[in-house]
């Protein structure tokens, strides 16, 4: 990179923080919890809005896989999410009403409160509906692939957003509080992924999947991204540009390709696709608070007036993080 673009970008970077630093007022502490945090501690950052029935088996995954502590900002939930999280002692929770839209999809909500309590841990950033799987995670704890990744001087960890499905119509299982989703959306696509790189920041864009086949099929480019940066080991000068897809400082992004071969990778499973999910299309549509008009809840909405089966004669039944390696879709990279 030449010295024009690295100063362009850093200039973008300190854009980023200080919004940041002003959406601050957006936030209202309900339950604070952060003094508990330790040095060493896991977090994750999450923004959700009326997720109730799925937080208690997010938070057990996540408890169960190591993360000390969670930080929440609940978006004008009505259906018992923030009250429920304000109960939880290993939670602490804010508060915004103000628009998701304008708060760059609560990115801006999250760099914040991540330059507060994140410097210095390793933070994990997701949404309610995705779950991460990585190399030897049936045997081994997020603890040690973070000391991995510290010993290794690597800062930053990636995941391709892995959409799951069930095998019939979206809405034809209903879904209970508590249960593991990938009972019901237990199926994924192998194959059908486009990548690109990005030269301006230098990440892999990897776009299609059964939303891709099902939802854009006349126009598969403006389907989703499903490359997400989710783990970081995180500094208060750190920022991220667009969801958990991009992060300034730019070698940050740098998460696949090494020399002589290529870096350990994960998978976010994507546990969209539950009975909930129309419901949810339908109000996403209605509040207009998501990207490019919502065009992505638009298409959603209209296809699935049909409850489509999105299962196809090319689907793969999940079992393990040793399969979707086999198949490409994640890496252990050096890490034995």
């Amino acid at each position: 990179m030449g010295i024009v673009r690295t100063y362009r970008l850093r200039l973008l970077r300190k854009r980023w923080l200080i919004r940041a630093f002003r959406k601050r007022r957006e936030l209202r502490r309900v339950s604070d919890r952060t003094k508990s945090i330790r040095p060493r501690d896991i977090l994750v950052f999450c923004t959700a809005r009326n997720e109730r029935i799925r937080l208690p088996y997010f938070l057990d995954y996540y408890r169960d896989m190591g993360v000390n502590h969670f930080v929440f900002v609940d978006n004008a939930s009505t259906d018992g999410t923030r009250e429920y999280l304000a109960e939880q002692p290993d939670v602490s929770l804010w508060s915004a009403r103000a628009s998701y839209k304008r708060a760059r999809f609560g990115i801006d909500w999250l760099n914040w409160l991540m330059r507060r309590h994140g410097h210095g841990h390793w933070c994990l950033t997701v949404d309610p509906d995705e779950f991460l799987v990585y190399p030897f995670c049936d045997t081994r704890g997020l603890r040690a692939l973070t000391d991995w990744l510290d010993a290794s001087s690597i800062k930053s960890f990636g995941a391709m957003l892995l959409d799951m499905y069930p095998k019939g119509p979206v809405g034809g299982r209903s879904y209970e509080e508590g249960q593991d989703p990938f009972e019901i959306a237990n199926w994924f696509d192998a194959g059908n992924y486009m990548i690109e790189k990005n030269k301006k920041f230098g990440n892999l864009w990897i776009q299609g999947g059964p939303r891709a086949r099902m939802f854009f099929p006349e126009n598969p480019a403006r389907a989703p991204a499903l490359n997400k940066i989710p783990l970081v080991k995180w500094h208060r000068n750190y920022a991220y540009v667009s969801s958990t897809h991009t992060l300034l400082p730019r070698g940050l992004n740098l998460v696949y390709d090494e020399w002589g071969g290529e870096k350990a990778s994960g998978c976010l499973l994507h546990a969209k696709f539950l009975h909930t999910f129309p419901e949810k299309a339908a109000e996403e549509l209605e509040r207009k608070q998501h990207y490019a008009a919502s065009h992505e809840y638009r298409a959603y909405h209209e296809k699935l007036d049909e409850d489509p089966d999105l299962w196809c004669k090319w689907s793969e039944k999940y079992i393990n993080w040793r399969q979707l390696e086999i198949l490409g879709v994640m890496s252990k990279g050096n890490w034995a």
